[in-house]
């Protein structure tokens, strides 16, 4: 097997095992990935939190957490509520529903990662962040949206709506 084609096939692994958590998730709680980010994120401010606090927290477009935000409103998961100080802002807090789903939800998939991965020499930590950004400029990955949660389907449901 060449090289390439052994990286290729471990990307197709963890792409595989991001596509199993998704899944997982959606079975278990009905949410996706970014739901539940979004989800935790709000979650973490008990004084409630704006979107675009969100957005810049999770590294995910606005306009991304913006329709997020209206299905777990519409499930009523989310409370959006105008600032009585600022009637510009509008500040997002979890609902009793919100949280039952939040805790039923399983941990996040990169935890495990996260903790091996904080286990490997300084060296080597740098090593796999510089050979992963190399792949995905390889891949003119660069200018993609990218969430701390691992998660394929919305991504490749967005890029099918994309290209048809």
């Amino acid at each position: 097997m060449e090289k390439y084609e052994e990286l290729l096939l471990a990307l197709r692994k963890v792409i595989r095992a991001t596509d199993l958590y998704s899944k997982q998730l959606n079975k278990l709680t009905g949410l996706t990935a970014p739901q539940l980010l979004i989800l935790r994120e709000v979650a973490a401010a008990p004084d409630g939190i704006t979107a675009s606090a969100v957005a810049q927290n999770i590294t995910l477009s606005p306009a991304t957490v913006s329709n997020v935000i209206d299905r777990l409103e519409q499930r009523q998961l989310i409370h959006r509520e105008r600032s009585t100080e600022d009637r510009r802002r509008v500040v997002l807090s979890l609902t009793a529903r919100g949280a039952e789903r939040l805790q039923a939800a399983p941990r996040p998939l990169q935890e495990d990662f996260i903790h091996k991965f904080q286990a490997l020499a300084d060296w080597e930590q740098s090593q796999l962040v510089s050979s992963m950004q190399r792949i995905a400029a390889m891949m003119d990955a660069e200018r993609l949206d990218a969430a701390d949660v691992l998660e394929v389907g919305s991504y490749a449901q967005q890029q099918f709506k994309q290209n048809s």
